[in-house]
């Protein structure tokens, strides 16, 4: 009996520190991706969605929408996507919210694509994907919060998409430290569930039918 207690304590010891380990390696995967700035030309430039207040972007949103238009301007690409659905007892999706945005400060609606389906981020580079495909459009620039952007990579990799990603520079959550450490531990644990999810075989693919 005692034996047996041992090698169960002693297994569950290595999977306590395989756990522990496994997250380390995700954390700081997180943090490295999130100082990347990889701004080139591309298809679209994307713009992730944050709350909206009666029309009005958060503060969040509008530090993602400013810098997508920044992006835009350099020339990066010739069209901006806004994503993001309804909130409970919205009347007007983060999307819509976010062409408005953009359309007061000069960007041509004709560049402006809204895409107000996804009430997260799988959902929204769903979207996003259903859009480009079929107009042979692959290459984008996603746009959003840094400790976003390691958990965007691989759900744009899951929708087929040429990803690169330019974190906001100006973001309120970025400005208050222990609330930034806060949504970094948290993507060290959803960024591996996005891995595992843009796996070929996960999504019931082969490689022959690539």
């Amino acid at each position: 009996m005692h034996r047996v207690l041992r090698r169960t304590l002693k297994l569950a010891g290595i999977l306590v520190l395989a756990t522990l380990i496994a997250y380390t390696v995700s954390l700081v995967m997180v943090l490295v991706v999130s100082l990347q700035d990889q701004r080139r030309p591309v298809d679209a430039i994307v713009v992730l969605g944050a709350a909206q207040y009666n029309g009005r972007p958060s503060p969040v949103l509008r530090a993602r929408l400013d810098h997508a238009r920044r992006l835009y301007e350099e020339g990066m690409a010739p069209r901006i996507m806004v994503t993001g659905g309804f909130g409970r007892g919205d009347t007007t999706s983060e999307a819509e919210v976010g062409r408005r945005w953009l359309a007061s400060r000069g960007v041509p609606d004709s560049a402006i694509v809204v895409r107000p389906r996804g009430r997260s981020t799988y959902a929204s580079m769903t979207d996003v994907a259903e859009w480009l495909h079929p107009r042979k459009l692959r290459s984008v620039l996603l746009v959003s919060d840094p400790f976003h952007m390691s958990r965007l990579r691989f759900e744009a990799t899951r929708n087929e998409l040429e990803a690169y990603t330019s974190p906001t520079e100006s973001s309120p959550i970025s400005d208050n430290p222990n609330l930034e450490l806060r949504y970094l531990f948290w993507e060290g644990l959803k960024a591996p569930v996005a891995w595992i999810r843009s796996w070929r075989w996960f999504r019931g693919e082969t490689a022959a039918s690539a």
